[in-house]
């Protein structure tokens, strides 16, 4: 058993990650979302939808008709998420430089996701830049993890040191 970390309380206009649900939940964001790979906006929406998990910041995806897909290439890497289903991964490869599975996708996730089906997530720690709404995200902690920290969302955040418990 673990001892429930300390939120941080959040103030006005900004989200707790800990007042979020588990099983997660899965809302339209109508944020203007960026991804930037070498220098190459390789995504650019704001039809994405946002994955909400305790402890855990936003992981945005992208509908692939707002995404340059022909920077992207399916990879063999594969990983399985009991809330979401079987995720595919994609490698990125822009004007010379590639990222191995620097993204990943749902192709049948199960019910409750329907609405991410061939949509994208990226790692913002392996990206030039992500943006929401302008503001330049930060990665969440542990290579692993793949949401996007902004000044509205507050944790702390499982990733940090110390967070292999929660």
């Amino acid at each position: 058993m673990f001892d429930r970390p300390q939120p941080i309380p959040p103030q006005p206009g900004q989200e707790s990650v800990w007042d979020y649900p588990r099983p997660p939940r899965l809302e339209a964001s109508p944020k203007h979302i960026r991804v930037i790979f070498n220098d190459v906006a390789i995504a650019d929406t704001r039809n994405a939808r946002r994955v909400l998990e305790t402890s855990h910041p936003p992981v945005y995806y992208i509908p692939p008709e707002d995404i340059k897909m022909e920077y992207l290439e399916r990879s063999r890497n594969s990983s399985f998420c009991e809330w979401k289903g079987l995720a595919g991964y994609y490698s990125i490869s822009v004007n010379g430089q590639q990222c191995q599975n620097a993204a990943w996708f749902y192709p049948n996730p199960t019910p409750a996701f329907a609405a991410i089906r061939d949509c994208v997530a990226f790692y913002p720690h392996l990206m030039d830049a992500c943006y929401v709404d302008g503001e330049k995200v930060e990665p969440q902690p542990g290579g692993f993890y793949g949401g996007w920290i902004t000044k509205d969302i507050v944790g702390p955040f499982k990733g940090e040191p110390g967070t292999m418990g929660w």
